[in-house]
C-alpha cells in the first residue's frame, strides 16, 4: 500500500504527542509549528530513537505496530537522518564520511549512487577536503549526501538549516529544491520557517503542543483563513506556474497558471519551465473594475470567498478565487466598507509584488 501511515502517542512531561496522519508516498512533507509542538518528537517517533505507542507504515513496509508486536530498531529502518547539526566525523575526509554510508547497503540494493549524489549535492570537489575546513552549509551538503547514499526509503529532515545563516541557508536551499525535484524518496522536513516550507513542500503538516490543527497540500492550508497562517505578517498563498514567454523589451517573463498569468522581471528560465511562486496577503489590493489606469500590471479577475480577521483590528483578511486559484489579500476594514465588498462578489485582484521560489 502506498503512503506513508503514522499513529503515534508519546505521553511527555508538558504535553502528549498524539498524531495520526496519512502522508503522500512521494515529496516533501513539512512538519510545521512553533518549538515545543512535537515536530523532532514525531520524527525522533518515525525513526524509532523514541518509543511512541501506535504504528508506523512507510508504503507498505511496517516498521511498527503494537496491535501485532512489531518495532523494529533504528539500524533496521530503511531511513536517512539529517540533523541540525551536520554531525560528520571529524576524523575522517569528506570521501570517508560519504563511504561510511554507501557501505552500509549491499551493492544490489543501492538506489542512489554515488555520481548522482555528488552531483545533486555538487560536493564532488569536496572529497579530498577534511570536514573541519568546511562551511555549515558544505558540511550539511556532505551530510544529505550521506545520508542518501545508505538508499533510504524515507528521509528525515529535522530543521537542516537552523543552524545556518542566511547566507548559508541561501547557500543550500537550491540543493534540497533539486532533492523535491529529482529524487523519487519520500522527505519528511521538520522546519519553523514559513519561507521553507513555502520553497520546498507539497505537502503541510500543523502541529500545536502535540496535536495536528491540520494537514492537507501545502497551497491549500496557507490558503486557509481559519488557520494561524494566515495572521501572520507574511502570510502568503503559493501558484504553481509555468513559463510561457519573454519580454525582451521590458525584461519581462510571463507566468501562467490556471487563475490567469502574471509577470515578473526576467528569469532565466525556459519557455514550459516549471515555477513556483509565492503572493503575499499584503501585495495584494481589491479593485471592483479592471479598467482603473494603475501602475500595477497583475491583475486578475476574482470572487470573494469570504472574510476573516487580521492580526490588526483596522485590518480584514479576504480569500479570493481566482478561477480556480486561492489569493489571499490583507487590507482595511475601511476600504473594504467603503467598496462595498461581500462575499460572492466578482472584482479584481491587483498583485503588487510576486515572489519566484523555484
Amino acid at each position: 500500500m502506498s503512503g506513508l501511515f503514522l499513529q503515534c502517542r508519546l505521553p511527555l512531561a508538558d504535553f502528549v504527542l498524539d498524531a495520526d496522519l496519512t502522508l503522500p508516498a512521494k515529496g516533501v512533507t513539512a512538519l510545521f509549528g512553533p518549538s515545543g509542538s512535537g515536530k523532532t518528537t514525531l520524527l525522533r517517533c518515525v525513526a524509532g530513537l523514541a518509543r511512541a505507542a501506535g504504528r508506523v507504515d512507510i508504503n507498505g513496509e511496517c516498521w511498527q505496530d503494537d496491535a501485532r508486536r512489531i518495532f523494529l530498531p533504528t539500524h533496521q529502518r530503511p531511513l536517512g537522518y539529517v540533523f541540525q547539526e551536520a554531525s560528520l566525523f571529524a576524523h575522517l575526509s569528506v570521501r570517508a564520511n560519504l563511504e561510511f554510508g554507501l557501505k552500509r547497503i549491499p551493492a544490489a540494493e543501492r538506489k542512489v549512487g554515488w555520481d548522482a549524489a555528488m552531483d545533486l549535492l555538487g560536493i564532488g570537489h569536496l572529497l579530498a577536503r577534511g570536514t573541519d575546513t568546511l562551511s555549515g552549509g558544505e558540511r550539511q551538503r556532505v551530510a544529505i549526501a550521506r545520508a542518501l547514499l545508505t538508499s533510504p526509503r524515507l528521509l528525515l529532515m529535522d530543521e537542516p538549516l537552523a543552524a545556518l545563516d542566511a547566507r548559508r541557508k541561501q547557500e543550500i536551499l537550491p540543493y534540497l529544491e533539486r532533492l523535491h525535484d529529482e529524487l523519487a524518496i519520500p522527505i519528511l522536513y521538520v522546519s519553523h520557517s514559513p519561507d521553507e516550507v513555502a520553497r520546498l513542500a507539497d505537502h503541510l503538516v500543523l502541529l500545536d503542543q502535540g496535536r495536528v490543527t491540520a494537514s492537507g497540500p501545502t497551497a491549500e492550508l496557507l490558503a486557509r483563513l481559519d488557520l494561524p497562517l494566515a495572521l501572520d505578517e507574511d502570510a502568503a498563498v503559493l501558484v504553481e506556474t509555468q513559463v510561457v514567454g519573454h519580454d525582451d523589451a521590458y525584461h519581462l517573463t510571463r507566468l501562467a497558471f490556471p487563475g490567469g498569468s502574471v509577470t515578473v522581471n526576467r528569469k532565466a528560465l525556459a519557455v514550459g519551465a516549471r515555477a513556483r511562486i509565492k503572493i503575499q496577503a499584503r501585495d495584494v489590493s481589491i479593485a471592483l473594475t479592471g479598467d482603473n489606469r494603475s501602475s500595477i500590471v497583475n491583475r486578475l479577475p476574482a470572487r470573494i470567498r469570504s472574510f476573516g480577521d487580521a492580526a490588526h483590528p483596522a485590518q480584514c483578511l479576504v480569500s479570493l478565487d481566482a478561477c480556480g486559484t486561492p489569493l489571499l489579500a490583507r487590507i482595511t476594514r475601511l476600504s473594504r466598507d467603503q467598496l462595498g465588498l461581500r462575499e460572492g462578489m466578482s472584482v479584481v485582484a491587483q498583485i503588487k509584488s510576486v515572489a519566484l521560489l523555484a
